[in-house]
């Protein structure tokens, strides 16, 4: 069914004995909308944008496209809506969260950075996570448990127009229960859908019959100046690897690399 342009799918409230949506006859029942985005000039863009944002705004959680797999978004300053996604995800607190902004430029704000900044334009926007030093900006309730943050600046236009409009960075995570495969389609991680006030719905943002597309962004820590560290090779390690040594000199941590 569609009002306003959404697709409401119907669903069962958890946490009070109620089941899964297939129970929602035996369960108060409730409605989360699907935002189909068909692209950066649709007509339903502004509107996708505003409903995402309102609903960050208010401590929810919301379900993104992003340029390797699909993400749950929540405001990075907002404590309570982190915790919430530690809940929702099932994951050890002591797993750090990304943060997404908008532009490189606003790394700076964020984050000390001790590389050059055509270094940071050589890799973001991309599937590339770069790890470094926080700056007191960032809210103290974010991994409070080490002095590094991953900064993401994804090469899709909506999740960076979605950071532009809240006008601060969102912690970034895939959407999907720790352990279990990344999502490449919104129907891939319905089970989270109840605890989502928003699904933006971007279609495939990969091929699944590939094994690499379900990788996610390749995450390095060069917090440290002249080396770097792979903490996850993900999807773009090849050409990461090249730019940080060949074109910038940075020396290997692991030295398998």
């Amino acid at each position: 069914m569609l009002r306003g342009g959404r697709r409401w799918v119907a669903r069962a409230l958890s946490g009070e004995g109620a089941t899964r949506a297939g129970s929602a006859a035996s369960a108060a029942a409730a409605a989360i909308p699907l935002l189909p985005l068909a692209g950066p000039e649709a007509a339903g863009r502004e509107r996708a944008l505003s409903a995402a944002a309102a609903a960050l705004g208010q401590g929810g959680l919301v379900a993104v496209p992003t340029d390797t797999v699909y993400g749950v978004a929540c405001l990075a300053q907002d404590s309570r809506a982190l915790r919430a996604v530690y809940r929702l995800k099932g994951r050890d607190g002591a797993k750090p969260l990304a943060i997404c902004l908008a532009d490189v430029a606003q790394v700076h704000r964020y984050c000390k950075v001790a590389v050059p900044d055509q270094l940071l334009h050589d890799l973001l926007p991309g599937p590339v996570t770069l790890v470094l030093e926080r700056s007191q900006a960032l809210n103290p309730d974010l991994n409070p448990f080490t002095p590094l943050v991953g900064v993401r600046v994804p090469s899709h236009w909506f999740v960076r127009e979605l950071a532009r409009v809240c006008a601060t960075p969102l912690a970034l995570t895939s959407a999907n229960i720790s352990a279990q495969a990344s999502s490449l389609a919104v129907t891939e991680f319905q089970e989270l859908w109840p605890h989502l006030a928003l699904v933006v719905d971007g279609g495939p943002v990969g091929d699944p019959k590939k094994a690499e597309c379900r990788l996610g962004s390749t995450v390095v820590d060069i917090s440290v100046p002249g080396k770097f560290k792979v903490i996850r090779p993900g999807c773009a390690l090849t050409q990461t690897v090249e730019i940080l040594v060949k074109k910038h000199g940075l020396t290997a941590e692991s030295p398998e690399l």
